[in-house]
């Protein structure tokens, strides 16, 4: 039987630190993602692709602004649906061109996705995500009081707007994936998190203005299709503890306690590795399978065990001795 895996990219993939993220540094990061994870799938390995999101949506968000007094503005959830069309075509393209070069016949397929939140979760009351570009206070204050929005200020780089990122409850589409997937065509689906929505009671459907965690909408959607695999690609190679201390400590292999362990002593932070970790955590709980943290560089690696951070249930350590 084959093998499936689902494989989160983050910004990393498509935008590096330093870069402008002009269309030609994305295909060009994209392509380079797209070779490592093509080698999975000479082995073997069915997969889905989910990505992030946050700079391409607060460029969305920058020229909706910016052209208000000229063509009709985009909620929160149109940004997601745009991005997910904008960075699955760079996605696709990348895949196709390292399919060429890899000399692999197969296909790949973006579907746009909707994820079911609830109107009445906390989040709606208590914005935290981060979006779009820094701001002057003064300016912050400006749209806070013109516009409603909420802003906070991010130390020693200025005041960021703020909106809800409530809990994805819902994939909308699940068995449509599957059937793509058995049909042995690659799949790039839950961008940015997905679409938010709300289901109605007469099963009708509204957008929502939220962001959702993609980390964590990952994590359910591996979940519900029972992957064997759940990766996470980020920015790091491996995941360590006391990081950028004089006692950092790289993990290579971690059960599923001890990564529960490290989390509660407070190692990951909220806005850099914490989700992630909630994450991974998530899925090995419900799931009983590996997930992996690494780079998209080191995934051929990883995925062997000789690079990245490999987080397992703790009754398969045993099969690791």
């Amino acid at each position: 039987m084959s093998k499936k895996a689902l494989i989160a990219i983050g910004g990393n993939s498509l935008i590096r630190a330093g870069q402008r993220g002009t269309i030609e540094e994305q295909y060009e990061n994209a392509f380079s993602t797209a070779l490592s994870i093509s080698k999975m799938l000479k082995n073997g390995w069915e997969i889905i692709v989910t990505h992030g999101n946050g700079p391409q949506s607060g460029a969305a968000l920058i020229r909706s602004e910016r052209a208000s007094n000229e063509v009709y503005t985009h909620p929160l959830d149109m940004c997601v649906a745009t991005t997910q069309s904008e960075i699955g075509y760079i996605l696709q393209r990348a895949f196709n061109d390292a399919f060429i070069q890899e000399n692999i016949k197969s296909e790949v397929m973006t579907l746009l996705t909707m994820v079911v939140v609830d109107e009445n979760d906390i989040a709606f009351k208590n914005p935290t995500k981060p979006i779009g570009p820094f701001y002057t206070r003064k300016v912050a204050m400006d749209k806070k009081k013109n516009l409603g929005w909420q802003v906070v200020e991010d130390a020693a780089r200025g005041w960021r707007r703020v909106v809800p990122s409530p809990e994805p409850k819902e994939i909308l589409g699940v068995d449509l994936i599957g059937k793509i997937i058995d049909m042995g065509i690659l799949t790039i689906a839950l961008g940015g998190g997905g679409i938010p929505v709300i289901k109605k009671e007469n099963g009708s459907i509204i957008g929502s203005e939220a962001v959702i965690d993609k980390d964590r909408s990952s994590a359910l959607l591996a979940t519900v299709m029972k992957v064997d695999m759940f990766v996470i690609s980020t920015d790091a190679d491996k995941v360590y503890l006391n990081y950028k201390k004089e006692n950092q400590q790289g993990l290579e292999l971690v059960t599923l306690s001890e990564i529960k362990e490290y989390y509660n002593q407070g190692h990951f932070p909220p806005g850099n590795m914490g989700p992630k970790i909630e994450a991974v955590i998530r899925f090995v709980e419900q799931s009983h399978n590996k997930a992996i943290i690494t780079t998209f560089e080191y995934l051929p690696d990883a995925i062997i065990g000789k690079a990245g951070t490999t987080i397992i249930p703790d009754n398969m350590k045993k099969n690791f001795n």
